[in-house]
């Protein structure tokens, strides 16, 4: 399992539709299916995770909602889910108001701590997935996803607005995949992307910049820290275990070498505490602000997709088979 962990899985769901449609004989592009409600959704791959006040949310394959409201000990499927496409990103502004996005271009909101869900976009016939989700309160919001393909909203995702993105310096047209979105406390959101680069918006997704962090390959996750002095850090990671830091904003990045190997898929923090995760089973602990990094591989190897803190300096760990107990 490489870098085309999430291309891959991105080409195999658009092949699995393209078959299901040409199947039909019909044009056009199916209706979208509710998930499925069962007990197998606990083994489900999971994708993102994000915290609704004291619950966490877990999205992943088949359009799985999970939820835990033992810290990540226990979790139950959601209610009503109405897509059972792949959901690939999560975001919640308090302990009610949330958003996950995914295959199909879907866009699905929560207005009850993840129960029940609604659709708010559905773009199968564009072929373009969203892989993530990031909103500020409970009226602007981002989405982004395939060939730069970035989205904006105002009134809570009634309406999404494409955001016409400029190239990269020196390509003829902007077509990154952006894979992952975070903030940081003053409100700048960064999106990671393809060739090193991280894209930076200072006015909530309405302008952007890029940041070249000097990696060669695709970024997928990052976090922003902050210490008792108000510097603020910024970490991201991706393929072929690369970790890069800046302390200025994103305008110079060093690399932090760690003694792995295996993509990055998510990174997490709290207070100066980092854990970035990735394939392969790779967890990498940082109690000095992402400065350095000790490493350790989960015994099953097994593909790891998203962390969240948790309690008592627990980390809650997913995968590609469902919630991984016991992480700290």
């Amino acid at each position: 399992m490489t870098f085309f962990f999430r291309v891959a899985m991105t080409v195999a769901v658009l092949a699995c539709c393209a078959l299901r449609l040409a199947q039909a004989g019909e044009p056009g592009v199916p209706a979208p299916r509710a998930a499925d409600i069962t007990p197998a959704s606990v083994d489900t791959s999971l994708l993102a995770a994000a915290q609704a006040g004291g619950r966490i949310v877990a999205v992943g394959d088949n359009g799985v909602v999970l939820l835990s409201d033992s810290g990540g000990r226990h979790y139950r499927q959601a209610r009503e889910v109405p897509v059972d496409a792949m959901l690939t990103g999560v975001s919640f502004v308090d302990d009610r108001f949330g958003w996950a996005v995914g295959h199909r271009g879907a866009i699905i909101q929560t207005r009850d701590r993840g129960e029940t869900w609604t659709l708010q976009r559905d773009a199968a016939q564009e072929d373009r997935p969203l892989f993530a989700v990031h909103f500020f309160d409970r009226n602007e919001g981002v989405a982004v996803g395939l060939w730069s393909l970035v989205l904006r909203t105002s009134d809570g995702g009634a309406t999404w607005t494409p955001v016409t993105m400029e190239p990269p310096p020196g390509a003829k047209k902007a077509d990154l995949n952006l894979l992952g979105l975070f903030a940081d406390a003053k409100g700048t959101l960064y999106a990671c992307g393809e060739r090193g680069y991280v894209l930076a918006s200072t006015d909530r997704g309405r302008h952007w910049r890029y940041l070249r962090t000097g990696a060669a390959g695709t970024l997928w996750a990052g976090t922003a820290l902050v210490d008792a002095n108000g510097n603020e850090t910024l970490l991201v990671g991706g393929l072929r275990g690369a970790l890069y830091r800046s302390t200025d904003g994103g305008e110079q990045w060093s690399a932090i070498p760690i003694p792995s190997k295996g993509s990055i898929t998510a990174l997490a923090s709290s207070g100066r505490d980092v854990v970035a995760v990735g394939l392969d089973g790779v967890r990498a602990s940082s109690t000095d602000g992402g400065a350095t990094f000790k490493v350790e591989t989960l015994a099953q190897r097994t593909a790891l997709t998203a962390v969240l803190p948790g309690a008592d300096g627990a980390w809650v760990l997913f995968s590609r088979a469902g919630p991984v107990a016991g992480a700290r």
